[in-house]
C-alpha cells in the first residue's frame, strides 16, 4: 500500500512512504471510483494524465502539452495567495491486487517467484507525483498549471527481505509500503521522495500550497524532512568531487595501495591482488536503452521510474555476477535527477561494485544520455544501491586515484545506510 502525503511545502515537496495495515479484502482490491479510499496502482498514471490534460496517444499528447503554456496565468504569484493544506488532504492509498489479477501478477513476477522491485520503483515514483498534485489541486481549475517532477529519491530502505507474491501490495507514502498475506499486512519498505513544482513549461519554480501541521506526529515528520535536507547539504559540501578525502580516508586508501604492492620489486607500478580480492576494473557491468515514446511521462520526457527500474536491474545483475549468488536489496540511497531524458536519446548505464564489507555489496550506477546526432554525453542520474548476500564476498580493490574516490564514496554511502538502520 503506497499512500503518499506531502510532508513539506515551498516550491519543493517531500513525500515519505509508509503502511496502514487495512483493506485486504481477500486479495480483491476495488478502486476509488467504487467508493473506496484507495485506488489501483494501474490507475495512478491515468489520474495524472487527467490532472495535467495529457493524452495516451503520442500525437495528441504532444499537442496537449503545447497547449499547457496558456495555464501560466493561473500560477500563484506568492505562496500567500494559496490556501494551506494538511497532510490528510494529500493522503493517497494505492493497491496492487496481485492475488486476483493474473495478468498484473505476471508483470510483477520475477523468476524467483517474488515481486520485481524495479516495477515497485516505477509505481513509487508515479504515486509520489500524484500525492503532490493532490496537495496542490485547485477544484476550480480543470487542469493543474503546475509541472511536478521528481528532484531526488532521498532514501528507500527495505524492512523485510521476504517480498514474495502476496494477494495485495499496499502502497502508501505516509506509512511503510506493505504486503498482505492471509488478511494481515507486513511492512516491507520506507521511501522518501523530494519533488519540485515548476511552471507549465518546466522552466522556472512555482509556488505551492503551504503545509498545515495538525499533530505532534506530523510535526515530527516535518522536522525529519528538515533534518534530511540539512544532511543532504552537508554531504554535498563534503563531496569528493569538491574537496579532498578526510585524513582517515587518505590513510585507508594508502593502506590498500601498500597491501597490493609486489614486495619482490621496488616499484610503485607493480601491483598484485591479495587473496579473495577483485580489482574494481573487473567488477563492472554496462547497459544501453533506446528511449522510446512508450516510456514517456506526462510531460513528454522519459519517465523517472523507468530510469530507476533499469538502473536497479543493472545494479542487481552486477551484484549477482560479482557475488555469484542472488543478492537482496537493503537500501536505495540518494538518487538525484540531474537532467531530464528526452525521447529518442540513447541511455547509457554503467554499474560498478565500488565497496564491499562482510556480506554487503555497494553498487553505483551512472546513467548518461548520448545524442546520436551530436554525439554529446550528458549525465542524468547517479544511483546508489546496497545489497546483501548470504555469504562472505571478495573485497573490491581500487587501482587508480579515480577508482579510489569511487571506493571512498561507496563506503560513505554504505556507512550512512548502516547508521540509518540503527
Amino acid at each position: 500500500m503506497f499512500s503518499p502525503r506531502v510532508l513539506k511545502s515551498a516550491s519543493s515537496l517531500m513525500c515519505r512512504g509508509f503502511s496502514t495495515g487495512q483493506l485486504c479484502r481477500q486479495g480483491k482490491a476495488a478502486d476509488v471510483a467504487e467508493g473506496n479510499t484507495f485506488l489501483l496502482v494501474s490507475n495512478v498514471r491515468n489520474r495524472l494524465r487527467e490532472i495535467v490534460g495529457a493524452s495516451t496517444n503520442w500525437k495528441d499528447h504532444q499537442q496537449a502539452l503545447a497547449e499547457r503554456t496558456s495555464l501560466s496565468q493561473y500560477l500563484a504569484q506568492s505562496q500567500d495567495e494559496l490556501p494551506a493544506k494538511t497532510m490528510k488532504d494529500s493522503a493517497v492509498e494505492a493497491h496492487l491486487p496481485l492475488g486476483s489479477q493474473p495478468a498484473l501478477r505476471e508483470k510483477y513476477l520475477n523468476y524467483h517467484n517474488s515481486v520485481r522491485f524495479g516495477r515497485i520503483l516505477e509505481d513509487l515514483d508515479s504515486l509520489a507525483v500524484l500525492i503532490c498534485y493532490s496537495h496542490t489541486w485547485n477544484k476550480e481549475l480543470k487542469r493543474s498549471p503546475l509541472s511536478i517532477v521528481t528532484a531526488l529519491v532521498d532514501k528507500i530502505v527495505h524492512r523485510s527481505c521476504d517480498v514474495g507474491i502476496p494477494k495485495v501490495l499496499s502502497l502508501n507514502l505516509n506509512k511503510p509500503f506493505s504486503q498482505c498475506h492471509d488478511g494481515a499486512y507486513t511492512d516491507v519498505l520506507d521511501a522518501t521522495f523530494v519533488m519540485v513544482a515548476r511552471d507549465p513549461e518546466n522552466k522556472r519554480a512555482a509556488f505551492i500550497n503551504p503545509l498545515k501541521l495538525e499533530s505532534p506526529e506530523e510535526k515530527a515528520i516535518f522536522q525529519q524532512g528538515e533534518i534530511n535536507k540539512t544532511r543532504r547539504v552537508e554531504l554535498s559540501t563534503a563531496s569528493l568531487l569538491k574537496v579532498a578525502p578526510a585524513a582517515e580516508e587518505r590513510t585507508l586508501i594508502h593502506n590498500l595501495f601498500l597491501n597490493t604492492l609486489d614486495t619482490r620489486t621496488v616499484s610503485f607500478r607493480s601491483r598484485i591482488l591479495s587473496p579473495n580480492s577483485v580489482w574494481m576494473e573487473d567488477a563492472k557491468m554496462k547497459g544501453l536503452e533506446i528511449c522510446h515514446p512508450q516510456e514517456r511521462n506526462i510531460f513528454n520526457r522519459i519517465f523517472g521510474g523507468f530510469l530507476m527500474r533499469k538502473a536497479y536491474e543493472l545494479g542487481w545483475a552486477n551484484a549477482c555476477a560479482f557475488a555469484g549468488c542472488r543478492p537482496t536489496l537493503v537500501a536505495v540511497d540518494d538518487i538525484i535527477f540531474r537532467k531530464p531524458v528526452e525521447i529518442g536519446s540513447l541511455l547509457l548505464l554503467s554499474s560498478q561494485v565500488c565497496y564491499t564489507e562482510g556480506m554487503h555489496i555497494q553498487v553505483r550506477v551512472h546513467t548518461e544520455v548520448l545524442d546520436p546526432l551530436t554525439r554529446q554525453h550528458s549525465t542524468t542520474n547517479v544511483f546508489h544501491f546496497t545489497f546483501c548476500v548470504e555469504k562472505d564476498i571478495p573485497a573490491v580493490v581500487p587501482q587508480s586515484y579515480g577508482e579510489s574516490m569511487l571506493y571512498l564514496d561507496g563506503k560513505r554511502h554504505f556507512d550512512e545506510t548502516m547508521r540509518s538502520q540503527g
